[in-house]
């Protein structure tokens, strides 16, 4: 028997509330670059544990920095002046039973391929790698060791997910894949990769604010780069207005001031602005959902690089979506549901400390769909097995 809480939440839905504030950091952003690297480095590592070893093995790749290096940005290209630093830790198991695991090499093999696939001006062959990952100490190692069917939890944690999302964090979401999708490169090669987009609802008013990294080769003057940007916000307006009952207001680089040259432009030389303007950070980008939603609670913990079958800072975090939509896709007469995980270290991860779903009702009585909300909780903890394997080669997506 699970120790499984469903109660009724007396409150407003997120979305009937005045103020609603989202944000969404795109792919070339420094803290997104982090955490989708260190996460893909925790996919290869537990690949790599499976073929060898037939199980992932103890690592924690979530801890590391893009340290932004420096650039001289000119009308027509300019060029790189020290390159961008990415430091990897945490923790990782390096040998098994007399056989070595080159983790370094995987880290640095999968950030230069990461780094290839997703940023178009970035040469992965002129970063600095620094490889800090130690071994980890025993007593989570062990975890690992012991035969029990479900690991244990190898942290006391909570995590919380919810469903639905909002107008407002849909199209937040939305309008940075559509900006970094290969089809509006190809439409508008001068975008870089490196987009944030910033919602504010305020009743039926919608206002985005977005900031997009504009590469200088593809710019000849500041008039160019200002009818270029013209051409975009147009193109983003109606992408925009066609998706969104609200009624929208969008921004583009507002810190640009014509006559400043080139301290009044966004541009960069590569697409991001850790080229020379921001670092990133493992935990500070984009929550599982890929969104930063504001007006939401949500976990502390960083789930990107985290080990997928012992960390329910990674897989409480993700399930709790996961249920938190499952209930509200198939439990009828639900406004909104926040699904609560909480672990005790050391007890397996499929037997949570609880799990709770506060739930808002569109109509009727919580009484009369407890049992199908305690049913769906159960079956997906039930199957967390299979999930984490999902996790451990990168079938679920994570921001």
């Amino acid at each position: 028997m699970r120790n499984i809480e469903i109660e009724e939440l007396s409150a407003t839905p997120i979305a009937e509330r005045k103020v609603e504030v989202v944000e969404r950091k795109g792919i070339g952003h420094p803290d997104y670059i982090c955490d989708s690297i260190m996460n893909q480095v925790s996919v290869e590592l537990s690949k790599e544990y499976i073929k060898r070893f037939g199980t992932v093995m103890h690592h924690n790749i979530d801890k590391g920095m893009l340290v932004a290096g420096e650039v001289k940005t000119k009308f027509g290209g300019g060029v790189i002046l020290k390159p961008m630093r990415l430091i990897f830790g945490d923790r990782a198991t390096f040998e098994v039973d007399g056989e070595f695991i080159d983790v370094g090499s995987i880290a640095i093999d999968t950030a230069k391929q990461w780094l290839k696939d997703n940023l178009r001006f970035v040469n992965p062959e002129a970063l600095e790698y620094q490889v800090e990952i130690a071994h980890g100490s025993a007593e989570l190692t062990d975890i690992f060791k012991r035969k029990d069917t479900v690991f244990g939890a190898n942290d006391t944690s909570a995590a919380v997910g919810y469903a639905p999302m909002t107008a407002t964090e849909s199209i937040v979401l939305e309008i940075e894949k559509y900006m970094n999708s290969p089809d509006f490169k190809e439409r508008f090669p001068v975008s870089g990769e490196d987009i944030k987009v910033m919602g504010l609802r305020a009743g039926a008013d919608l206002y985005l604010t977005i900031a997009d990294s504009l590469i200088d080769t593809f710019i000849e003057s500041e008039e160019d780069y200002f009818r270029k940007k013209d051409e975009l916000l147009e193109d983003i307006k109606t992408y925009v207005s066609e998706r969104t009952e609200l009624k929208p207001s969008v921004f583009l680089n507002t810190l640009d001031r014509e006559g400043r040259g080139m301290g009044g432009i966004y541009v960069t030389v590569t697409g991001t602005s850790a080229e020379d303007a921001d670092s990133g950070q493992v935990g500070r980008g984009n929550r599982v959902n890929g969104i930063i939603p504001l007006n939401r609670p949500v976990s502390s913990e960083a789930a990107a690089g985290k080990n997928p079958v012992s960390h329910v800072g990674k897989i409480y975090n993700v399930l709790s979506h996961r249920i938190a939509n499952e209930v509200y896709l198939n439990v009828p007469d639900i406004k909104e549901v926040y699904v609560w995980l909480l672990s005790q270290i050391g007890e397996p991860i499929d037997q949570p400390k609880i799990a709770a779903a506060q739930v808002i009702m569109e109509e009727g009585s919580l009484d009369s769909v407890k049992k199908e909300i305690d049913e769906v909780i159960d079956r997906e903890l039930a199957n967390i097995q299979e999930f984490c394997m999902d996790l451990a080669y990168g079938k679920v997506p994570l921001l």
